[in-house]
């Protein structure tokens, strides 16, 4: 990626700043920073990596978000500043907002407490999950074993941060994530794919709110919905400014 190109992308990426953080919009299919997890990802170009890149420094990413999603990263400036943010985190003091498009009409509300593995792949680690329906579609367009097909918008808040959690949370509650090539349905995956030519996971980290450890003010920072949010919305005729 040419410098000209990696500057435009920071100055659509940047959703705030100040001398202590920035808050990043990472696109679909983008690591935030190598992992060994990531091992085929090895040569494509990471958040931290464009950050550096545009900046010339570090910086510092205080939560993950899988490659596939895209949303809001919280990176710290300087590494003194990173336990402070961390500790919001950890003890629930930061309100994280997803939304996510998924097969099935979902419960109108409800709680998904249900432990998941945690990064070490071995040890099942509590994890609680909030989600609201915000709206339904269902479409003339047959998916195996129906003769239509039907999907929820749904607003999540989970309350811990495993690995994978929003993911594997849907699945256990029979309404996977369109888009999901882990956890989801590869029958509704293709029908997206070969009606609307969408091969994103629809999860989208939608919003931030804490209250800011060193300036002492209350944040809200909002992330816009990426291309193929929008162009679902038309299809479905959702309106993501009104409820998102």
């Amino acid at each position: 990626m040419c410098d000209l190109q990696v500057s435009f992308l920071i100055l659509h990426m940047i959703l705030y700043e100040d001398d202590f953080v920035v808050a990043v919009a990472k696109p679909n299919n983008m690591l935030v920073h190598h992992s060994a997890m990531a091992r085929n990802q090895s040569e494509a170009q990471t958040l931290v990596e464009i950050l550096f890149e545009t900046f010339g420094k570090h910086f510092y990413p205080m939560h993950r978000l899988d490659r596939k999603t895209s949303g809001i990263v919280l990176c710290a400036k300087e590494k003194q500043y990173v336990s402070a943010f961390q500790e919001l985190f950890i003890t629930n003091q930061i309100e994280k907002v997803y939304y996510g498009v998924v097969r099935g009409f979902s419960p109108e509300k409800g709680t998904i407490d249900s432990p998941v593995k945690g990064r070490d792949a071995t040890v099942h680690k509590d994890a609680l999950t909030h989600f609201e329906t915000v709206t339904t579609i269902e479409l003339p367009i047959p998916v195996q074993p129906f003769e239509t097909s039907r999907y929820s918008l749904v607003k999540l808040l989970p309350n811990t941060g495993r690995m994978h959690q929003l993911r594997i949370h849907l699945n256990k509650i029979s309404h996977p994530l369109i888009g999901d090539p882990k956890y989801g349905d590869r029958y509704h995956n293709r029908m997206f794919q070969a009606e609307f030519e969408i091969f994103e996971l629809f999860l989208h980290a939608a919003s931030l709110s804490f209250v800011h450890p060193f300036l002492q003010k209350p944040m809200v920072i909002p992330c816009s919905f990426p291309r193929h949010w929008h162009k679902i919305s038309e299809k479905c005729n959702w309106d993501l400014t009104d409820d998102c």
